[in-house]
């Protein structure tokens, strides 16, 4: 790309970029509070988020952990607004973004902060994307849509974005569709879309699902390298504890809609509160285990139409006793800035 043809991309970028109208109070970008979401279905009430609370600050990168199931993606689609409704139902919650609340907000004035303040990796790069049209043109239509950018200027964007992630000859390959890309390089297109009108918040649901050890790493490093340059927020959704190691703050996990434990990630690595928690840490292959059969945690997750009474983890926690099966815990704080929904929160941690 000439000097010229920059110079000129970038002023017309910016010319068209609104300023944002949202402002966080002392660093708070995202204040989720008891947060509830139902499925309404033909065979019943699929209760898949059960009072969900926390906080993202500007620069932090919080971690969501869980199985599958355990609530994680239902969670950055109710905060995108992109869940079905019907059947899905928000019954009662707040999510507000720099104090104003998204599930209240007008549709349209929602629509126009999706994507320019609150932006999502979605969990597979080629279902999310379009296979008839080119991943340039698809790039290209976020500054269309939202900063009015003529054609041309918008597919500059899109290559410098293209680059911007380290896909090779972007130029050359901004016509390409999504299926003349690797994996890896599918996710980096998804990448370049959700960071192309610089979001506050990014959501990123399982960004190195079904990616080898090596690009997960690159991807990883490159999520990290921009939330530097942006001072975003990072939400990080996944089931994989060792990926979330070298860059989350704070980890939240989750399991049959709930929160069970938060907490910042070292203690949490050190001495879990949970043992839903300490579980899916004992299933982590070790260097020093060589040869040894892996630990997993007994059962499976609970069906949403009939989560178990108490605590939804007592059929498959091992310290499960008659108040696990009749009183549901609550999360409460059991140390400084550590908190757990267990009976028994207090001998997990110093197991």
């Amino acid at each position: 790309m000439s000097e010229t043809m920059t110079t000129t991309t970038t002023r017309a970028a910016k010319k068209a970029v609104p300023e944002s109208r949202y402002v966080p109070e002392d660093g708070l970008l995202l204040d989720v509070e008891d947060l509830h979401v139902e499925f309404h279905t033909a065979d019943g009430i699929a209760k898949a988020i059960n009072g969900v609370s926390f906080q993202l600050r500007q620069g932090e990168t919080l971690a969501i952990l869980g199985e599958s199931g355990s609530g994680k993606s239902v969670t950055a689609q109710a905060i995108m607004g992109i869940l079905d409704m019907p059947p899905a139902v928000i019954p009662e919650g707040k999510i507000r973004y720099c104090g104003q609340d998204l599930l209240t907000m007008d549709p349209e004035v929602r629509r126009k902060t999706r994507g320019p303040e609150i932006s999502m990796i979605f969990q597979d790069a080629l279902s999310s994307l379009n296979p008839v049209f080119p991943v340039g043109w698809q790039i290209a239509e976020m500054f269309r849509q939202h900063r009015e950018l003529n054609k041309s200027d918008a597919m500059n964007e899109a290559v410098r974005l293209m680059e911007r992630v380290q896909i090779p000859a972007a130029r050359e390959r901004v016509k390409a569709y999504p299926h003349q890309f690797s994996g890896g390089m599918r996710q980096r297109i998804m990448i370049a879309m959700a960071i192309a009108l610089d979001p506050a918040v990014l959501i990123a649901d399982e960004p190195t699902t079904a990616l080898d050890v090596t690009v997960q790493a690159q991807i990883m490093a490159l999520l990290e390298e921009l939330q530097e340059e942006r001072k975003m927020g990072l939400i990080l959704i996944t089931h994989d504890l060792g990926v979330v190691a070298d860059v989350a703050d704070r980890i939240a996990v989750m399991y049959a809609g709930r929160l069970v434990e938060t907490a910042d990630i070292l203690p949490l690595y050190a001495s879990p509160a949970h043992p839903y928690t300490r579980g899916l840490l004992e299933s982590i292959p070790r260097l020093d285990q060589k040869g040894q059969t892996l630990a997993a945690i007994g059962g499976l997750p609970p069906n949403l139409m009939r989560i178990p009474q108490g605590c939804a983890f007592n059929p498959r926690c091992r310290m499960a006793q008659d108040i696990c099966r009749q009183d549901r815990p609550e999360l409460r704080e059991i140390v400084s800035g550590r908190f757990s929904a267990c009976h028994f929160a207090e001998e997990v941690i110093d197991a």
